[in-house]
Formats: C-alpha cells, structure tokens, sequence
C-alpha cells in the first residue's frame, strides 16, 4: 500500500485519541492540533516500520503526547486551558472531575487520560511517555492523590 494511503487511513483512524490525548497534555486546541499534525509530518518524515495497526497508533499516540509536551516545555507554562469542550456531559460530577483533572501537571495529567480515556496499561503509558513503568504508576498515583485531595467527598473516584 502506498505510504500516503497508510497515512490516509491511519488519519481517519485516530486522529479523534490523538487529539483529545493532545488536548489532554497541553490543555488547549491550538497546541493539541499542532501536536497531532506533526505527529502525522514525523511519520511521513520517518516512514516507521510497525507491524500492525496498534504499534502505529502506539508510535503516533508517543509523538503526538511528546509534542504536547514539548510545546508545554517551550511556553514555560501549564495551561488550565478549556479541556471540557471535547468531553461529553461536562456537568456535575462530571464537571467538576474534568476540571480538576484539566489542572493537574501535564505528565499526570498524561497518563490519567491515557490510562482511563485510551485505556492504554501502565507499561504502554511508560514507553509513550519515555519514562519507566513505574514512574508511570507513580503518576497514576499522585495524580489520583491530588484529584482526592481536590474533590474531598465532592464525588465518588
């Protein structure tokens, strides 16, 4: 298959989880959309061998978040952006959820959206984020520890 429709297909594929996985680190559409995109520039630049469709979405799902994060790093800042706008029912519970997830750091912030929007493993989260397994569940771990201590017996985690 020519390599513009692999990358034709892999678009229509996952450009939605790679967006919000986007969106979710660097908390703003502008960002996100450019994170995506060279996501997409860098698998034409590089032409990956990956057996299977999972390891693309794996590789571009790795460069999309590392772009997030490369842009959150170049700005100096963690946005508190308008994360809300993608998620369905931004009510409520719900609401109050998504906006204290929207102002944890950008590596928790990461692997909570990876681990329970995407439901990528903990071993997954650590290759994408090019960090080790367990500095994925530690991020996991303070991420639910802040979310606790922010939402005290506001809802139910």
């Amino acid at each position: 298959m020519p390599h513009s429709d692999r990358l034709e297909k892999l678009i229509q594929a996952h450009s939605t989880a790679l967006f919000r996985a986007a969106l979710s680190v660097a908390g703003n559409t502008p960002d996100a959309e450019d994170a995506v995109q060279e996501a997409y520039l860098k698998f034409l630049e590089t032409r990956p061998r990956l057996d299977g469709e999972s390891r693309e979405r794996a590789w571009l799902m790795r460069v999309a978040v590392n772009a997030a994060l490369d842009r959150l790093r170049d700005k100096k800042r963690h946005p508190t952006g308008e994360l809300l706008d993608i998620y369905p029912a931004p009510e409520g519970e719900t609401y109050e959820l998504l906006d204290a997830i929207g102002r944890l750091p950008a590596r928790e912030r990461a692997a909570v959206h990876l681990f329970y929007y995407e439901g990528y493993t903990t071993d997954e989260i650590a290759k994408i984020l090019k960090c080790r397994p367990g500095t994925a569940r530690s991020c996991l771990s303070r991420a639910r520890e802040h979310l606790r201590q922010e939402l005290k017996g506001e809802i139910e985690l």
